[in-house]
């Protein structure tokens, strides 16, 4: 037995676990929040929302991380998320249930053909870095802007981030966090004063279907999935090294979407930005033990969503410079290499920076994000390219 399984819990993996689900909650909750409010949803309604969000996330990550050994990271749909804001008016709440048990069967059926997994081999390595970087650069710039706002917590972190870096890699992120907890509460800025610690109790909504709320609900939150979470999701794992075939977990989150889909689980799909947290080296300089932060990540999942009452009292606990900056830090080296990486070869430079560009410019067509679209002209220019160069015998 090697040293790296002797000691199945570790700090590294299970603060990559919980930094992971902090900025997954902190970055879109939100969106769902107001999501359900456009459908008039009560509060019952929406803990029972993020407890079958959060009980979906949490058993697919630890169930497909210990199944395949490798860090897979299931995430809701921000995107779809998004989309469900601005798509769901004048549509019922057991309308939008349906649609969401649509979603997840389309997923599913997409899944078990295998057609995703034929289309992701087409990919060239150096264009799924470039995406992965381009999905990741914000956070990193998102970081940095909150040196002029909050200076003192966000430059401690840094320096702190910086040291341990060189001394002890795997502790940088865990060493940047508490001392970011510590300045956040020596500043008064951790609010946990109203945060609700009962049980969340899931509330069943009987699916309903119209014309209008397949049409305009259902299959655009399944492209919107498809294209905007699940191509990033699968790119980022690629971009990681890892094998794990996508078609069968794409349709294991399609079947588990339609096990919660009357609880409010509208959506289930590869992680990516999330999922890169518990990817990178410092996380355990051996990737075939940073399955075990995924893992993590799942029971924190299971337990948000079991105290999904606590949620919103969550939102207020951090303040924002804590999170952007902790995320920032936790991704830096994910973004070098994926940048690293995606220029290392000369024949897929131009379209990589076309790819990266792209996918930062925060372009959307039809609802589907950049991520997506970068692939689409990264690819249009990698094969232009290769039919105008010259052939050789």
């Amino acid at each position: 037995m090697t040293s790296s399984t002797a000691k199945p819990v570790q700090l590294a993996h299970v603060a990559a676990g919980f930094i992971a689900v902090l900025v997954g909650y902190t970055g879109s909750a939100a969106i769902i929040f107001q999501a359900a409010h456009t459908l008039g949803a009560d509060n019952a309604v929406i803990a029972s929302w993020f407890w079958a969000l959060g009980l979906g996330m949490g058993l697919s990550c630890i169930v497909l991380s210990l199944w395949y050994r490798q860090p897979i990271l299931t995430a809701w749909s921000t995107p779809g998320a998004a989309l469900l804001v601005t798509s769901l008016e004048g549509v019922t709440i057991n309308e939008a249930v349906g649609a969401f048990f649509l979603c997840s069967a389309l997923l599913m059926i997409t899944g078990v053909s295998g057609v995703f997994d034929r289309l992701i081999r087409l990919l060239p390595p150096g264009l799924a870095a470039a995406m992965l970087a381009g999905v990741l650069f914000q956070f990193g710039a998102d970081a940095m802007s909150y040196l002029g706002r909050n200076t003192v917590l966000v430059v401690a972190m840094l320096v702190v981030f910086l040291i341990m870096q060189v001394r002890v890699p795997r502790f940088a992120v865990p060493a940047a966090l508490v001392i970011g907890l510590a300045i956040a509460a020596f500043q008064g800025g951790l609010a946990t004063e109203h945060l609700d610690l009962s049980l969340a109790t899931p509330v069943w909504t009987s699916p309903a279907w119209s014309l209008s709320s397949v049409v305009g609900v259902a299959i655009p939150l399944f492209i919107v999935t498809l294209a905007s979470q699940n191509v990033p999701g699968i790119a980022t794992l690629r971009a990681h090294g890892y094998d794990a075939p996508a078609s069968p977990v794409i349709a294991s989150t399609g079947a588990t979407g339609l096990l919660l889909a009357g609880f409010g689980g509208f959506s289930f799909n590869f992680a990516a930005i999330t999922a890169a947290i518990c990817m990178s080296a410092d996380v355990d300089p051996d990737p075939k033990q940073r399955y075990k932060a995924a893992v993590w990540a799942g029971v924190f999942y299971l337990l948000i969503g079991l105290f999904a009452n606590a949620v919103a009292g969550l939102f207020t606990a951090f303040p924002l410079a804590l999170v952007a900056t902790i995320a920032g830090l936790a991704l830096l080296g994910t973004i070098a290499n994926s940048l690293a990486d995606s220029l290392a070869t000369s024949d897929a430079r131009l379209p990589a920076i076309i790819t990266f560009l792209t996918t930062t410019s925060g372009l959307e067509l039809f609802g589907i994000g950049s991520a997506f679209w970068g692939l689409v002209l990264g690819m249009a220019a990698w094969h232009i390219q290769r039919a105008a160069s010259p052939r050789t015998e």
